[in-house]
This record gives C-alpha cells, sequence and structure tokens, in this order.
C-alpha cells in the first residue's frame, strides 16, 4: 500500500512529462505543415525527387550510340566486320566515312561519339596469316560512352577473330573439337553480380536515394529553426511556449516528429520506389527496418545539432547545395572509400549518409543481412549517442538563454 502511494507521483510526474512530450511534438508536426518552405523540403522534394532521378535513368544503359566507320581496307572481311558492330545492342554506325579528317569533324559537330578505322591492309593480313589490327576512338566526355565502345568493339573483335581462326585451321584440315580446343584453350564463364544489367541506376540510384532522405530531413529540420528564429521577436530558436520548461521534452518531442514523418517516407523510397523502377531490391524488410531506425535518429539529431547554428532559412538552402554532391563523393559510391584520401574518409564519418549509403547499398544490392553491415550499423549507433549528446548541449544553452532573456524581461 506505501509503495503504491510512494510510486503515485511517479507515475503522475511520468504521465505530464508523456503528455508534454505530446504536445511538443503535435506542435512541431503542426509548425512543418504550416511552413511553406519546409513543406516543400520534407514533402514535395521526397515524393517528386525519387520519381524524377529514377525516370531520368530508366533506361539504364545507353544503347545505339552514334559512330562513325572508316573503313580503308573496302573489303568483304571489313564489310562484315562493320556488319556486326552495327548489330550490336551498343553501338550503330551512322556514318561511313573515306577519311580521317572527315569522322574528325562530325565529331567535332557532335554527330557522333565514337570513331572505327578499318586500316588498307586489314584483308591483306588476314588472308597471309599477320595480325589484323582496327583503331578506335571513344568520346571520354562520359565513361558511358566509352563503356559503350570499348564493350561492343571488344566482342566483335573477339567473335570475328574465333571465326578467321577457325576457318585457317579448317584449311589445315583440323575440325571439330580439336579445333575447338585449338581455339578455346581455357574456358571462362564471366558472372556479374548484384547488377547484371550493368545499369547506371542500378548501380547509382541506391546511394541517391539514401542521399534524398539525409538531405531533405538535415535541410528540412534546419529551415524550420531558422523560421522558428525569424518568427521569435528575440530571435531565439527555442521560445518559452515551446520548451516547456524541460529539455528532453523538447529534444523527444520536435525529434520524434521528423522521425515519425522520415521512417513514412523511408517506405516510400526505399521500399516503393526500387519495385516501382524495378532497381535492385535484395534485402529484407526486417533487416531493412533494423538499419534505417538508427540511421534515422542518427540523421535527426545530427540536424537539431545543425539547427542551432542556423540563423536563417537562407543559410540551410546554400549549405543543402554545397554539400549534397560532396556527400555523393564522400559516401564510396562514386569513387572508392579505400582510395580516399584518410583525411576525407574521416571526415566522411561524419555523416549519417556515409554509413548510410554504405549500409543501404549492401542490404538492397548485395542481399547483405545484418552481420554483413555490423560496421555501418555500429557507426550509426555511435552517430545517434554522439549527435544526441551534442544536441542535448546545444538545445541546453538554447532554453537556458532563453530563459534568462525571459527572467529579464518580466
Amino acid at each position: 500500500m506505501e509503495n503504491n502511494q510512494l510510486n503515485e507521483p511517479h507515475r503522475n510526474s511520468l504521465l505530464r512529462n508523456i503528455k508534454a512530450t505530446f504536445h511538443i511534438f503535435v506542435d512541431e508536426i503542426k509548425a512543418i505543415f504550416k511552413d511553406r518552405g519546409v513543406v516543400i523540403i520534407v514533402m514535395v522534394a521526397t515524393l517528386v525527387y525519387p520519381l524524377l532521378y529514377c525516370s531520368m535513368y530508366k533506361n539504364e544503359t545507353l544503347i545505339d550510340i552514334p559512330v562513325a566507320v572508316v573503313d580503308e581496307s573496302h573489303s568483304s572481311q571489313s564489310a562484315m566486320l562493320v556488319r556486326k558492330i552495327d548489330a550490336t545492342r551498343d553501338l550503330k554506325v551512322t556514318a561511313r566515312l573515306s577519311s580521317m579528317k572527315e569522322a574528325q569533324q562530325y565529331f567535332v559537330e557532335g554527330k557522333i561519339h565514337g570513331i572505327i578505322n578499318i586500316p588498307a591492309n586489314f584483308s591483306q593480313n588476314i588472308y597471309t596469316g599477320k595480325q589484323a589490327n582496327i583503331s578506335t576512338y571513344s568520346d571520354m566526355s562520359s565513361f558511358m560512352y566509352y563503356r559503350s565502345m570499348v564493350l561492343a568493339t571488344n566482342y566483335v573483335t573477339l567473335d570475328t577473330g574465333e571465326d578467321i581462326q577457325v576457318n585457317r585451321l579448317a584449311m589445315e584440315g583440323i575440325t571439330g573439337k580439336q579445333a575447338e580446343l585449338i581455339t578455346h584453350p581455357i574456358k571462362y564463364e564471366s558472372t556479374i553480380l548484384y547488377n547484371q544489367g550493368m545499369g547506371f541506376a542500378s548501380f547509382l540510384m541506391p546511394a541517391i536515394l539514401i542521399l534524398i532522405i539525409h538531405q531533405t530531413l538535415v535541410f528540412g529540420m534546419g529551415m524550420a529553426a531558422g523560421t522558428a528564429r525569424e518568427e521569435n521577436r528575440l530571435h531565439e530558436l527555442i521560445g518559452k511556449s515551446t520548451h516547456r520548461g524541460h529539455l528532453f521534452r523538447v529534444i523527444f518531442g520536435k525529434g520524434m516528429a521528423f522521425f515519425t514523418l522520415y521512417l513514412f517516407w523511408s517506405v516510400y523510397i526505399l521500399g516503393f520506389i526500387p519495385d516501382l523502377f524495378n532497381l535492385p531490391h535484395l534485402g529484407s524488410a526486417m533487416t531493412m527496418l533494423e538499419f534505417i531506425v538508427p540511421f534515422l535518429l542518427a540523421t535527426v539529431f545530427f540536424s537539431m545539432t545543425l539547427s542551432v547554428f542556423n540563423p536563417t532559412r537562407e543559410v540551410q538552402m546554400i549549405l543543402l547545395l554545397f554539400f549534397s554532391l560532396i556527400l555523393l563523393f564522400l559516401s564510396g559510391i562514386s569513387w572508392p572509400q579505400s582510395n580516399i584520401n584518410g583525411f576525407w574518409r574521416v571526415f566522411s564519418y561524419l555523416f549519417p549518409a556515409t554509413f548510410g549509403i554504405q549500409g543501404y547499398v549492401k542490404i538492397n544490392t548485395m542481399g547483405a543481412g545484418m552481420s554483413e553491415i555490423r560496421f555501418e550499423q555500429i557507426g550509426l549507433w555511435i552517430q545517434t549517442a554522439v549527435y544526441f549528446i551534442l544536441a542535448t548541449i546545444t538545445y541546453y544553452w538554447q532554453i537556458k538563454k532563453s530563459v534568462k532573456r525571459n527572467s529579464k524581461n518580466q
């Protein structure tokens, strides 16, 4: 009986804290939907950006890239080679020209993205048993052009070379299994893992999707903080009516508002979008949930810490443009993280996006389980703890400053 009486005040205190935190949660949700700028970032952008980016790369690979052929051989063998190149999915012979000078002019004018030069002695070298050569010139303004050029020409030249070798062996009376062993002394099988179609979207979009969540959350919270300062007559982030006299109520109330909102967006961006655009989607839903929770928590507390130092809404938009590409480069997607300079690699660990992208790619594209992403998950939980402490310190400073000013005014 006495224990129940002693616990009653604690229960009442807990209920008051929960109720006050819920009020802050509701107030923050209302503030988000009242601010047009924040709505554009955390609602419209998160809805539209994944659709926009995935639609742009929907075809995955480039096909029928226009190239020119300068055939100086004018033989049946060179004509056959040109037909095989034109029949590939990657290249389309749109011009047959008489000189390299003319081909260069086509290239400068942007009519073609590659040149294939077949020398005059091409057919003669084949008939005399010598090695025949062709030269390719690729547009390196995009690696996609170069990749398609190399893949198509290599495939065609290897296939043509095998046919020539089989014909030569047949002339010597070697056919059947023996000829096959000579032309293919080593049998190999090529298996493409994780991205069998070698699609650009399947490679890039998983990283972009995580970056969309990270960036819109960070800058949405920053813009909301800028609005709070502008609407407060003392330009404070946390006014008396907001903090309700308790530090952790503010942190949990404001943080959970964005966490709840982005938990919904994570289902849309990381679950619905890959299925809609046929992107790799191998990870289990439970593994994804166990990973995305620390990612969102780390990003929320990271955003809250930064928002304290955000004086206006405009500053946040400048930071959005400045950091988006940097975070993509530091993620280890555009360039292997193992080859990134030591300083920049450590610097990348300050951002939840780095661990988020690496972990999501492993889960979504490679089908990894929790044991394979242990490093990324631990990194996110460490960030959650560190940024929670930093958010607590910075918000305590803000609340203390707010209380002091209010007491002076009174």
